[in-house]
């Protein structure tokens, strides 16, 4: 009998205890989350389809003139002439957003140039306030010495001296 409840002992930890030392499951799911029905083979391999044509098609290099307005500007064959962007007008710049927006569409390659824009930007309009600041912090000191300086006594005149 004792040998017999040991068996069962070591079969119940191997079973259990140890598969769930080598391989911690997760915490189980709330009680109201229905789990998802298993794909289906041809369901499986249409996901994959078309997540890998996905993919590949976000390693294109020519990525277009929406992406890259610049390589784009002329028609062929015309002259001088650039291509109206659906009617916006000709001189207007693109927002930040915007232009945050079409290069995160063109991926790496075109988003770190914007972002660089960016910070460079914001760096130089920090730099400029700072030096703005400075500058005025510096005329407010210069108008605080004039000042103490005509207050001073002039023409020798003495101030009165505590006696001690």
């Amino acid at each position: 009998m004792k040998f017999r409840v040991a068996c069962k002992k070591i079969y119940d930890y191997v079973r259990y205890d140890l598969k769930e030392i080598a391989f911690p499951s997760s915490l189980p799911d709330p009680p109201h989350i229905k789990p998802l029905p298993k794909l289906t083979l041809k369901d499986s391999f249409l996901v994959l389809k078309k997540a890998s044509r996905l993919y590949a098609a976000s390693w294109v290099r020519d990525i277009g003139p929406e992406l890259r307005p610049q390589d784009y500007k002329k028609k062929e064959g015309s002259d001088d002439v650039p291509i109206a962007g659906k009617g916006a007008p000709k001189d207007k710049e693109p927002s930040t957003l915007e232009d945050l927006a079409v290069a995160a569409r063109g991926g790496m390659e075109t988003l770190r140039p914007a972002l660089q824009r960016i910070y460079m930007t914001r760096a130089s309009a920090y730099r400029d306030a700072l030096r703005n600041f400075i500058e005025g912090y510096q005329e407010g000191i210069q108008e605080v010495m004039e000042k103490k300086e005509n207050l001073k006594p002039q023409d020798g005149a003495e101030s009165p001296k505590r006696s001690p």
